[in-house]
């Protein structure tokens, strides 16, 4: 079935903080795509072991481009992507996409978290970042994520309408907090099974989450100031493509904003 635009595009991404392009990538570049993202996975796991999680950005790399750029090209996905921001949003800049992979031992998860705000130290965010972050949460041109899935892809999970909500609830922060990176990420686990279903219970205890189930094909346009994570298991095959959406002004501000992080990070560790 071929992809339709609908009103209700508009609404979900208002609304919930996510819309999901049904079907809009065609077969035959999605054979190319798929093609291309079976090497990325070989050099992700060469450069960065078995375990990486993406390889980014993918202009880096020695991949077959013209699959992407046909993809960034793609007149049916960009027009979607307009009618529900604006004209002046774009995707697919190679130097900043990345492909989304499955670990190829056991299963781990990232922690629950917002984008920007959770990146860096709370001290750095009130000082330095907060009030941007929150004018920027209600503003289309900023804060737009971007999952495009080759294979069917179940790994992300959201809390719908938490990307326009400045304020953290209690029951949010104590799901946040119960993460244990040592145990659901960097150690090895003694049973896979066991660490799935630990991952799986984590992912769940935060409340209002609902996992966001891309077939191949889809393309989700979502608000990373939502809550968020991302779950994964060794047995599903993943290739996602990964990018932000946004317009030439953000992109420059996502630049400068990298290196007044940095500063203010310094800043503190000099203060302390």
């Amino acid at each position: 079935m071929s992809f339709q635009f609908t009103e209700k595009h508009i609404a979900d991404y208002h609304t919930l903080g996510y819309t999901i392009f049904q079907d809009i990538i065609p077969t035959s570049l999605l054979t190319d795509l798929r093609r291309v993202t079976d090497k990325a996975r070989e050099i992700a796991r060469e450069v960065t072991g078995p375990q990486a999680q993406r390889l980014q950005p993918i202009a880096k790399y020695d991949l077959d481009q013209r699959p992407f750029k046909n993809y960034g090209a793609l007149p049916e996905l960009n027009d979607a992507i307009h009618r529900v921001l604006t004209p002046q949003h774009y995707h697919a800049d190679l130097d900043r996409t990345g492909i989304l992979l499955e670990p190829a031992e056991y299963p781990w998860c990232t922690d629950w978290h917002r984008d920007w705000r959770d990146h860096m130290p709370r001290e750095v965010f009130e000082s330095e970042f907060r009030e941007e972050w929150q004018w920027q949460s209600f503003h289309i041109d900023y804060q737009n994520q971007i999952n495009c899935a080759l294979y069917e892809d179940p790994a992300t999970w959201i809390v719908p309408g938490s990307h326009y909500r400045q304020r953290n609830l209690p029951g949010e922060i104590a799901a946040k907090n119960a993460y244990d990176r040592d145990k659901f990420r960097n150690q090895k686990p003694v049973s896979n099974e066991q660490q799935e279903r630990d991952c799986l219970d984590y992912t769940r205890n935060m409340p209002g989450a609902i996992q966001l189930r891309l077939n191949a094909g889809d393309f989700a346009l979502y608000r990373s100031s939502a809550w968020h994570l991302g779950n994964y298991v060794p047995y599903r095959k993943r290739a996602t493509i990964h990018d932000f959406c946004g317009t030439p002004e953000y992109s420059q501000h996502m630049n400068d904003r990298v290196d007044r992080k940095e500063t203010a990070i310094k800043r503190l560790a000099s203060a302390t």
